[in-house]
């Protein structure tokens, strides 16, 4: 198993995601219990390129302090909502022969749910654990709507298994 930290970006983590206190410490939980339990622990990266407030370089680009790497943890780049195309992770994943990834990290309804998706295509067993993904309110949907429709209706069965965070972390624990 390898656990996935999506986006997790100083910019896009912010009070305005919803939920913002249960994923900050969720995510916290799973990162430490991944590191106790030697689960790799691998981080992912928006850029959008240059100009743009997302881009190497600018202040929010790295990742939020509270998830921060540790020296020697992995870190790859993508310029599209999918973390499997042009960033490397995929043929990563591939050389250490990982069937089963954990995805947690921003934004649930853009580059979380291409990663759910993208990532069952590819034959991964996806593990997707509640609250350790969010999102913002958009023009269509609050973004606890949002996070509702991905985590309980849309993932839940078909591209994933949705579990608690405690079921989690005992599975990265055994």
């Amino acid at each position: 198993m390898t656990l996935l930290i999506i986006d997790a970006q100083k910019l896009i983590t912010t009070p305005a995601l919803f939920a913002f206190e249960q994923f900050v410490e969720n995510v916290k939980r799973l990162i430490s219990a991944a590191r106790e339990s030697g689960t790799e622990v691998v981080y992912v990266r928006h850029d959008d390129g240059a100009g743009e407030p997302l881009t190497k370089g600018a202040d929010g680009f790295d990742i939020y302090e509270a998830f921060a790497p540790m020296p020697g943890e992995r870190i790859f780049d993508k310029t599209v909502n999918s973390p499997f195309k042009n960033s490397g992770l995929l043929e990563y994943l591939r050389d250490k022969k990982e069937t089963e990834l954990m995805i947690t990290g921003l934004q649930t309804d853009y580059c979380i749910d291409a990663s759910v998706k993208c990532g069952f295509e590819h034959g991964f067993h996806i593990i997707v654990p509640a609250y350790a993904n969010s999102t913002v309110n958009n023009a269509y949907l609050s973004a606890e709507d949002s996070y509702r429709y991905y985590n309980e209706f849309l993932w839940k069965g078909r591209y994933a298994e949705c579990i608690s965070t405690d079921e989690a972390i005992k599975r990265m624990t055994k």
